[in-house]
């Protein structure tokens, strides 16, 4: 007897999906509050400690794309396990008896991060109708956010209490019980899909030079680059330029992430009212351009804190919308999104390694943040061009999810 087309069981697959995302933002960027006696410990500089983090990121990058097509060649099941598994090596970190283990266990989670990813568009389609796929990358990405924001809070507290090694095994931990859960639980409700061929390379280019997917691609890519320098050197501008304490400035910008929450779970509602999905690509488009400028731009207090929400309002509220549209371009099966969203990764997390970096030796070379972040803002505003340019995308159905 088949399976019904969408049963029940997908709201178990939708809860351990959500909890995959909350474990990869729990790990993301909980080295962070910890480096300074991670320094101290190990004895080791402060570009060598960075590279806990920047190498990670450069290493999910890498792993976007070839993880999308390992994921439909190996087995979303296998792959999202083996991936989740990675993430949660980081329990191993209580034992690490030198940096070099503990970059190889960043490393790790590097890589399961950049797969996991790209294996979860193919799965979403599976089990959940096109609206209500909508709502789940919605969702995910708040479940993202909220453990990026809950890590980087009670990391501190958390290592003085347990020691700063207990601390990153706790959040792996978290991590590695989601993965044996996976490992019980998840499904590759294989009965929705056809026993066709695998993609091939040539399917692979096809869709990496279709023209709304390279629109996508791109403007993503140019959002997250200037999030990313913003994030990365707005605290240093405000302390430095604005003459802001550091405790003010590192709040102000900490606001992006926890604006991020909201602003994702709005966006991956409010277009279910809307036919047309240029809207939720061109208003937060202009959100973030201005809401970027003004970070910098704006003297006051009063400003630069309205910048700085119209930011992260706009940089989150059209991720749900990015990556379910490709899922409704005609002629898209699961497989071929799982190389779209991967492409997203790659490209995007290359992008967010670059930026920072360009600001920074802008700062060395010309003594001033304004031209780093005036190039990234300029480039943000490809997401507005992108929205007005899309063609439209009829609405997908049931049948056509099925049609793969």
């Amino acid at each position: 007897m088949n399976p019904p087309e969408y049963p029940r069981y997908r709201f178990v697959i939708g809860a351990l999906i959500l909890f995959a995302f909350f474990s990869v933002g729990l790990n993301f960027f909980v080295v962070a509050p910890l480096l300074p006696v991670i320094i101290d410990d190990f004895e080791i500089n402060r570009a060598t400690a960075s590279l806990l983090i920047s190498l990670a990121l450069l290493i999910h990058a890498f792993f976007g794309l070839p993880g999308g097509i390992l994921a439909v060649r190996f087995g979303l099941k296998r792959m999202y396990l083996i991936s989740w598994f990675l993430i949660g090596l980081s329990v191993f970190s209580a034992v690490a008896p030198n940096f070099g283990t503990l970059l190889m266990l960043r490393l790790a989670y590097g890589i399961g991060f950049g797969a996991i990813i790209p294996t979860t568009g193919p799965l979403l389609m599976q089990w959940f109708r096109p609206k209500e796929i909508t709502v789940m990358n919605g969702l995910n990405i708040a479940a993202m956010t909220l453990g990026i924001a809950l890590s980087v809070s009670t990391a501190a507290p958390l290592a003085n209490a347990l020691g700063w090694q207990n601390t990153l095994s706790v959040f792996g931990g978290i991590a590695l019980i989601g993965a044996i859960a996976w490992a019980f639980f998840g499904v590759d409700n294989s009965d929705a899909r056809s026993s066709g061929p695998r993609i091939s390379r040539t399917e692979v280019l096809d869709v990496l030079r279709n023209r709304t997917i390279l629109l996508l691609v791109v403007a993503d890519a140019l959002v997250w680059m200037q999030y990313t320098a913003l994030t990365t050197w707005l605290p240093a501008f405000y302390h430095e330029v604005r003459g802001m304490s550091l405790t003010e400035s590192g709040f102000i910008t900490g606001l992006l992430p926890f604006v991020g929450i909201f602003a994702v779970l709005v966006g991956g509602f409010l277009p279910l009212r809307f036919a047309s999905k240029k809207p939720f690509f061109i208003i937060p488009g202009i959100l973030l351009v201005l809401g970027g400028l003004g970070s910098f731009l704006m003297a006051g207090t009063p400003g630069i804190f309205i910048a700085v929400l119209l930011l992260g309002i706009g940089t989150w509220s059209y991720t749900p919308t990015l990556l379910s549209l490709p899922m409704e371009l005609p002629g898209m099966t699961q497989d071929k999104v799982a190389v779209v969203w991967g492409t997203f990764v790659t490209v995007s997390g290359i992008g967010m390694f670059v930026s920072p970096i360009t600001v920074g030796a802008i700062r060395d070379i010309t003594g001033g943040y304004l031209p780093g972040f005036i190039i990234f803002a300029v480039g943000a505003c490809f997401l507005v061009i992108a929205g007005v340019v899309l063609p439209k995308t009829p609405q997908t159905t049931g049948a056509s999810d099925r049609d793969v």
